[in-house]
């Protein structure tokens, strides 16, 4: 930005850009939520653009010692497919730019920027069925977005449960932080559930092939039970724990450094607990929410939600005459939350080693402690006591009270071979599941030119302006906990229990800077109470992020200010975006429509789930 120097420091990372000739601050302070209501323009940093182009490809992958062979990946612009995917970098106020390519066969694809706002961009948020069509094979789709945000989050296919073959991938969106570091290593650490089947074929039959825990694309398929180096296949020599090196300095070993981690938890089905032997970490960041920093030994971190931690190294033992020390990095399974397949063996949560040095290509096997008590967390978000958002909100009287309700659908409100529905999640009954059409997406239908059905579950916010609150009591009648995302806003959490209250109880509700993610842990047999401000028009889609759950039905559409957004987009040539949806439709129609494209037999259905 012109006049404005970089004032970030090792010191002082609250501190973004300043401009010292007119005193104004770019820092952990700024509401990066606010707009310039006069011209319609988020207010951020002016920074600069950011591409990447990368394509969706069909590769194995052998993540943990067993080829995954139905595996999906992203390659980059050179064409090298790898997973997790590219790493997407940006800086708070940047545009950015993907070229997305489909060089799948058998599948259509779209791309979700995972907890990007999007404001007044719903065309990009990529959820086919409610924002665009799929990506048909050999077309590509350009999506583009303001970093209105920062933080760590990733990106990921969500085209029904196709994430969870692969195509996922770290992003990152540069800006302040809450608390002083020295360094950032070079890789966020994507952590996972993994299997060695297809997702698809999981879903449908309920099974699991091999199941292991993976750390930035490393794991080992033998630590989760016995069977695995049974299996025909497994190679050791691809087997292993995730590394991440810290260095001490040869002139002060005795000296420490801060690491910042960015912890991110991209699963099918697995809450995942993480920790480091021996070693504190200070949260900083809870999903693009940056907070009043707090110590912990350990982070409970539900499917699509991220933490960013700072680690500070230890100095050397003594008597130590080298840097030879290592510590086990572990992510626990808590209790009582859904979860990859049992048996597991006790080796299981070993997914990592922090060393301190290097000998040859040798990592050393660590000989530490764990933590005490971290198999017994529980299956439930961090404290919110703990999650105090440095940018303060305070939530004004609510527009409405809407409650949603979690549990089976009626069987008579399953369409027509949707035979993966389980779940639903109505504001009344009949419980319908939800279930997108590829071919109409909701970004089309703003003018509503044809009824909405029901099994697309929208939920209608019109005469709102932007300044107003929605209210959504989500009540989960329906057995586990359900890690709940909504797309297009962060939201406050204003309570959670994990009991239902007393027939004409009021829930006591804190409008006093409650703590603020786009992602909640519903706890089982109880309720969560959200809201978020009505400032961005267009059909945000609410999901549990349990991918199968999703697959079963458990979402909605949140359709906000409809009229707003038809003066975004109108539905005449007078919009690009719209016309680009169209021609991405009209390829996906030609491909869908010749059953010979599907890669199964023609007699068979083509969409069994939700779509999403």
């Amino acid at each position: 930005m012109t006049g404005y120097e970089e004032c970030s420091s090792e010191e002082d990372r609250g501190c973004w850009l300043i401009n010292r000739k007119e005193n104004k601050i770019w820092n952990i302070t700024t509401d990066y939520d606010a707009t310039d209501k006069v011209n319609n323009v988020p207010i951020m940093p002016s920074g600069t653009t950011r591409s990447y182009q990368i394509s969706a490809t069909n590769f194995p992958i052998n993540a943990d010692g067993l080829e995954f062979r139905a595996g999906k990946q992203f390659a980059d612009a050179s064409g090298v497919a790898q997973y997790p995917g590219p790493w997407i970098q940006a800086c708070w106020g940047d545009t950015i730019i993907v070229n997305v390519t489909n060089n799948m066969k058998g599948n259509g694809t779209s791309i979700h920027w995972h907890g990007i706002r999007q404001w007044r961009s719903m065309h990009m948020d990529g959820v086919n069925g409610v924002t665009q069509c799929p990506i048909a094979p050999n077309d590509y789709f350009v999506y583009k977005f303001n970093a209105t945000q920062y933080g760590s989050s990733w990106y990921h296919s969500h085209y029904s449960i196709q994430y969870a073959d692969g195509l996922v991938g770290p992003l990152t969106i540069h800006g302040p932080t809450s608390a002083p570091y020295d360094i950032a290593p070079d890789e966020p650490l994507i952590m996972t559930d993994w299997s060695h089947n297809s997702a698809f074929n999981a879903l449908s039959t309920g099974n699991w092939s091999s199941p292991s825990i993976l750390v930035s694309g490393h794991g080992n398929a033998s630590s989760w039970n016995s069977s695995a180096p049974k299996v025909s296949g497994f190679d050791p020599s691809k087997a292993g724990p995730y590394v991440l090196t810290f260095k001490r300095d040869p002139k002060n070993p005795k000296g420490t450094k801060k690491y910042l981690l960015r912890l991110i938890n991209t699963s099918y089905d697995t809450t995942l607990v993480f920790t480091i032997d021996g070693h504190n970490m200070t949260v900083v960041e809870a999903d693009f929410v940056p907070i009043h920093p707090y110590t912990t030994g350990n982070v409970t971190i539900g499917i699509g939600q991220r933490y960013n931690v700072i680690v500070e190294s230890l100095p050397r033992p003594d008597g130590a005459q080298d840097d030879s020390d290592s510590y086990w990095i572990r992510t626990y399974l808590p209790l009582k939350c859904p979860n990859l397949a049992n048996p597991f063996g006790d080796e299981y949560m070993k997914t990592g080693v922090l060393r301190y040095s290097k000998q040859g290509n040798v990592t050393p096997t660590p000989t530490s402690t764990p933590w005490p008590d971290v198999d017994k967390r529980p299956c439930a978000d961090e404290p919110y006591e703990s999650l105090r958002p440095m940018v303060e909100w305070y939530v004004g009287k609510p527009f409405n009270d809407s409650e949603a309700v979690i549990q089976p659908p009626e069987p008579s409100r399953i369409p027509e071979n949707f035979t993966a529905a389980a779940l639903a999640m109505n504001l009344q009954p009949p419980w319908t599941p939800f279930r997108i059409n590829y071919s109409a997406p909701a970004f089309l239908n703003l003018n509503e030119s044809r009824p909405w059905m029901d099994s697309e579950v929208v939920i209608p916010m019109g005469k709102l302006d932007s300044t107003d609150w929605i209210q959504l009591t989500i009540n989960n009648m329906y057995a586990g906990v359900h890690p709940i995302h909504l797309h297009g806003h962060d939201f406050v959490i204003l309570n959670v229990s994990d009991k239902q209250l007393p027939a004409g109880q009021q829930p006591i509700l804190n409008y006093n800077n409650p703590p603020r993610r786009d992602v909640v842990m519903v706890p089982k047999g109880g309720f969560a109470i959200i809201a978020f401000r009505s400032d961005n028009p267009g059909s945000w889609l609410a999901h549990c992020h349990i991918a199968r759950h999703a697959a079963e039905g458990l979402g909605l559409q949140i359709l906000e200010r409809r009229e707003d957004a038809l003066d975004i987009w109108p539905d005449d040539v007078r919009s690009p975006a719209v016309k680009e949806a169209e021609r991405v439709c009209e390829n996906w129609n030609k491909w869908q429509a010749n059953c010979n494209n599907w890669g199964v037999k023609c007699d068979q259905i083509f969409q069994d789930d939700s779509g999403v």
